[in-house]
C-alpha cells in the first residue's frame, strides 16, 4: 500500500512523491518539485549496440519515474554520446564539459551504470540531505584488503583506509566539486573507480568518498527487504539469446616453452575441456599437450608478434571458421560456459572487441584497449578489419594489448568493457566488488592454488542452468 503526498508549488504545476507507507515518517523529505532538475544522470554507456539498448532502457525507466513525480524531469545523458572521444568513458577528461554545461543549474551529478536501478524519489531524499553548495563525493566504499598491483601498490602500509566507489550502486558528485579544475595526475586509466577516488582527493586536499548506505548493490529481487535502498542491480546477468556454441569459438592460448610444465597442466585441469576448438601457440612444437609453433621466437614480454600471427591464422584455412576468437594467456584461468551466456548479448557481424578495457593518455586523445590477461576477446569481422588495416607490430616483443588498442583507435573500432574479465588475482580485487558478480576470467598465479581458485570463483555451478541447451562433447584437438 502507498501513500500520496503532494507539494503544490504553483497553481499550475504540482510534484507528486510516492512514499512507503513503512518508511519512518521522520526520515522522509519533502522534495521541493524542482529538486530532480537540479540532478542530472550521467549512464556509463558504451557505444556497442547491445550496451546502448541496455541504457536506453535504462534511460527510459528514469525518465518514466520522473514524469511520474513532476512535469519537469531531469537531465539523463549517456556518456558514450557527449563526445567523439572514445576515452569519454574515463569521466575525469569530461569534467570541464560537465562543469561548463550544468554548473550553474544544476547541484548534482549521478552516475550510474546499465543495471543500476534506481528509486528516484528515495534518491532525491538522499541527496537533499548533503549540503549541495559544499564539495560532496558520495557513494558505496570499496576498499583493498591489502595493496595491489592493479592500484599501483596505493597506501602500502594499510591499504584499506582509502575508499572509492562501487559505481555498480551509483555514485555522485556535488556541482562544487565538479567545477574544481586540477590536472590528470596518470598516463594509465586501469581501474577507474580508484583513480577517480584518488583524483578527487588530491593528495588530502579533496574530499574522501563519504559512505551512503542507501546505496545498494543488492540483486532488486532479494530476499532481504530493501526499502532502505535507493539503488539496487538487475538480479542476473542478461541473457539474450540462447548461449553462443562452443563450435563458434576459437580459443587461443599463448604459451611458451619454459611454461609447458608449469602453467598448460593447470589448463587441462580446469577449463580446457569447455572448449571445442582450441589451440596452444608457442615457440616450441611439442606433441603430448600438443603445442604449435606459430613460428615467432619467444619474449619475455609484450608478445605482440605471437598474437598477430594468431589473428592471421584465425582467419586462415588451418583452424575452424568460427564466429569468435578468444585469446588468453597460459596463466588466465576462464570460463567458457559464463562467456558463451554472455556472448550471446554480442553480434558477431559487428567488429566487437570485448574484455577488461584499459586506456593510454586518455585526457590527451589516448586510446582504450583490452588488457590481455583477462582475456581478449574478438568477433570475427573485428579480426578482419584489424588486419585489412594494415596495423601491425612495430616489432615481436611490443605490447600486443596496446598495439591492438592504437589499430583499433585509428580504425574508430570501439573498445567494449565487460567487468566480469579480471587481470588479476581475485585477492586484488575488493570482496564486495566480486561479491554481486559472475565472474568470467582471472589472471596470475602468483602465490595462489589456481586450480583451487578456479574452483571456487568460475566453476561452471553458477551458470548450469544457462548452460542446460550447450554443447557437452569433448573438445576437439585441432
Amino acid at each position: 500500500m502507498k501513500s500520496l503526498f503532494v507539494v503544490t508549488v504553483t497553481p499550475a504545476k504540482c510534484c507528486r512523491l510516492h512514499f512507503d507507507v513503512r518508511d519512518s515518517l521522520q526520515d522522509l523529505v519533502v522534495v521541493k518539485c524542482n529538486y530532480l532538475r537540479e540532478i542530472v544522470f550521467i549512464l556509463q554507456s558504451q557505444s556497442n549496440s547491445f550496451h546502448v539498448s541496455q541504457a536506453e532502457r535504462r534511460k527510459a525507466d528514469l525518465l518514466k519515474q520522473a514524469h511520474s513525480l513532476t512535469e519537469e524531469p531531469p537531465v539523463v545523458l549517456l556518456l558514450h554520446t557527449l563526445s567523439d572521444n572514445e576515452g569519454d568513458w574515463s569521466i575525469l577528461p569530461l569534467l570541464p564539459y560537465i562543469s561548463y554545461s550544468f554548473g550553474k543549474n544544476s547541484s548534482w551529478i549521478v552516475f550510474l551504470e546499465e543495471e543500476t536501478n534506481v528509486k528516484m524519489t528515495k534518491l532525491a531524499q538522499v541527496l537533499a540531505k548533503f549540503d549541495k553548495n559544499k564539495e560532496w563525493f558520495l557513494g558505496k566504499p570499496l576498499h583493498d584488503e591489502e595493496s595491489t598491483i592493479i592500484h599501483h601498490y596505493a597506501f602500502a602500509e594499510n591499504p584499506s583506509v582509502f575508499k572509492y566507489p562501487d559505481f555498480a550502486a551509483a555514485w555522485a558528485l556535488s556541482i562544487p566539486l565538479v567545477v574544481r579544475d586540477e590536472p590528470l595526475k596518470s598516463d594509465f586509466t586501469i581501474d577507474l573507480k580508484h583513480e577517480v577516488a584518488l583524483y578527487i582527493w588530491d593528495n588530502g586536499n579533496g574530499p574522501h568518498l563519504t559512505a551512503v548506505p542507501e546505496l545498494c548493490t543488492e540483486p532488486e529481487d532479494s530476499s532481504q527487504p530493501l526499502n532502505h535502498c535507493a539503488t539496487t542491480l538487475s538480479s542476473k546477468p542478461p541473457l539474450c539469446g540462447e548461449p553462443v556454441n562452443t563450435e563458434d569459438i576459437f580459443v587461443a592460448v599463448k604459451t611458451c616453452r619454459k611454461f609447458h610444465s608449469e602453467r598448460v597442466p593447470v589448463i587441462k585441469k580446469t577449463w580446457e575441456k569447455d572448449a571445442l576448438f582450441l589451440e596452444y601457440y608457442s615457440d616450441h612444437a611439442d606433441p603430448s599437450i600438443p603445442t604449435i609453433n606459430i613460428g615467432v621466437p619467444n619474449t619475455e614480454r609484450g608478445h605482440c608478434g605471437k598474437t598477430f600471427a594468431i589473428l592471421q591464422r584465425f582467419l586462415s584455412s588451418s583452424v575452424p571458421n568460427t564466429k569468435w576468437l578468444i585469446v588468453v594467456d597460459d596463466d588466465t584461468l576462464i570460463s567458457i560456459p559464463r562467456l558463451q551466456v554472455l556472448l550471446s548479448c554480442y553480434n558477431p557481424s559487428e567488429p566487437v572487441c570485448l574484455g577488461e578495457r584499459y586506456g593510454y593518455g586518455l585526457s590527451q586523445g589516448g586510446y582504450s584497449y583490452i588488457t590481455g590477461g583477462g582475456g581478449m576477446v574478438f568477433s570475427r569481422e573485428a579480426v578482419v578489419r584489424l588486419l585489412d588495416s594494415g596495423c601491425k607490430c612495430y616489432s615481436n616483443d611490443a605490447p600486443d594489448d596496446m598495439v591492438l588498442g592504437m589499430c583499433l583507435n585509428a580504425l574508430g573500432l570501439p573498445v567494449t568493457h565487460s567487468p566480469l574479465f579480471h587481470q588479476a588475482r581475485p585477492e586484488d580485487y575488493a570482496r564486495d566488488f566480486l561479491a554481486h558478480q559472475v565472474p568470467i576470467s582471472f589472471h596470475k598465479h602468483w602465490n595462489i592454488d589456481p586450480v583451487a581458485v578456479f574452483n571456487k570463483w568460475l566453476k561452471d555451478d553458477l551458470v548450469a542452468k544457462a548452460s542446460d541447451g550447450l554443447d557437452k562433447s569433448a573438445k576437439t584437438e585441432l
